[in-house]
């Protein structure tokens, strides 16, 4: 056993779950502490846990692990064989895995991907001391399924901007920024907010609006005037992009369904972070930490609803850059990194 490294993450390439939710939030502060950890990528390949199972329960014997979301069989297969010699296992995660594999209105490859995750998921929670989920509807799910369920919500990452773009007169050659930068699971609630989309572009030329989808963005929108469209980008390269785009308004619709029930509010978060205020559907978890009118707006799911909002953001362009402002200083304390600090401390220092 190594008697430096308290916590492996044993990552089965969900690095942006493992990121927000520990590895660039809390393991620095908790190196600082003397609380080291470490990433052990896991290979997909066949024979892979045979292969490299017997150096990894050498060199990390004893210590606590972190699992997040998945594993491939054949570790979960080899963990399962050799619990004994680990310490405290979290599992952690941040979506509603088994009600995402039976949306319909997300893609397919994403569904069948979700669906073997599902399947394996009860053993991964037979493995765990403990499971941290991203919300409270998401930790209501478990709760059944298992006997210790805590709640971790989503942490500020990025540092937070001025408003400074918020002073530039809109104008059609100094446009207001408007974005979605949702993934393709959110597909679907972006395409009902299309139509008012469509108006907003027809009826104005000083809106541009970039939606990060790349070939993925829905012909009806790519149509539009005023319209980027630039790929998805990879995590970290995302993280870069986000500390440098400012937006004025950012996009988060979200449709009533069962895997959406499970979402966290990072989305304020990440609006926050490029200096935005933002539009969100009026439920859960937005209800929980948009104020409407002062930090955002919350609309129903109505075309005629998200065209007011627009609407109400971009004719009144000193109290839209108030409730950004608003919006930040709450992402700040919401987002608190050292709450997850003091979340993983509790933890690390249960097991000394």
């Amino acid at each position: 056993m190594s008697s430096h490294i308290h916590w492996v993450v044993l990552s089965d390439g969900a690095r942006p779950t493992e990121d927000i939710y520990f590895y660039e939030s809390a393991a620095p502060t908790l190196h600082q502490q003397g609380v080291l950890t470490e990433r052990f990528p896991v290979s997909r390949s066949f024979g892979a846990a045979w292969l490299h199972g017997r150096a990894f329960k050498h060199r990390y014997a004893g210590v606590s692990l972190l699992l997040c979301r998945s594993l491939p069989l054949s570790w979960l297969r080899w963990l399962e064989r050799n619990r004994n010699a680990f310490g405290y296992i979290v599992y952690l995660i941040d979506d509603d895995i088994a009600a995402a594999a039976v949306d319909t209105s997300l893609p397919s490859a994403y569904r069948k991907r979700m669906a073997r995750i599902a399947k394996l998921q009860p053993r991964l929670l037979e493995l765990a001391d403990e499971v941290v989920a991203c919300s409270d509807q998401l930790a209501s799910y478990f709760t059944p399924r298992h006997a210790n369920v805590s709640v971790l919500t989503p942490p500020l990452l990025a540092p937070l901007p001025g408003h400074d773009h918020f002073s530039i007169p809109p104008s059609a050659e100094t446009p207001w920024q408007i974005g979605f930068h949702g993934t393709r699971a959110h597909l679907q609630d972006l395409l009902h907010i299309a139509p008012a989309l469509e108006i907003l572009q027809q009826q104005r030329d000083d809106t541009e609006l970039e939606i990060m989808l790349g070939q993925h963005i829905p012909k009806r929108l790519a149509a539009l005037p005023r319209v980027k469209a630039p790929a998805p980008l990879p995590w970290q390269a995302f993280q870069r992009y986000q500390r440098q785009r400012r937006l004025h308004i950012g996009l988060a619709p979200l449709l009533e369904t069962p895997f959406n029930q499970g979402k966290s509010f990072i989305k304020f978060l990440d609006i926050a972070a490029m200096g935005g205020v933002g539009i969100y559907s009026n439920r859960y978890p937005y209800t929980e930490v948009v104020r409407h009118g002062e930090n955002g707006l919350l609309v129903e799911d109505t075309t005629d609803a998200w065209r007011d909002g627009l609407q109400q953001l971009l004719e009144d362009p000193a109290a839209t850059s108030r409730m950004a402002e608003q919006a930040a200083k709450d992402a700040q304390r919401i987002g608190d990194p050292s709450l997850v600090v003091s979340f993983w401390q509790a933890r690390s220092e249960r097991l000394d």
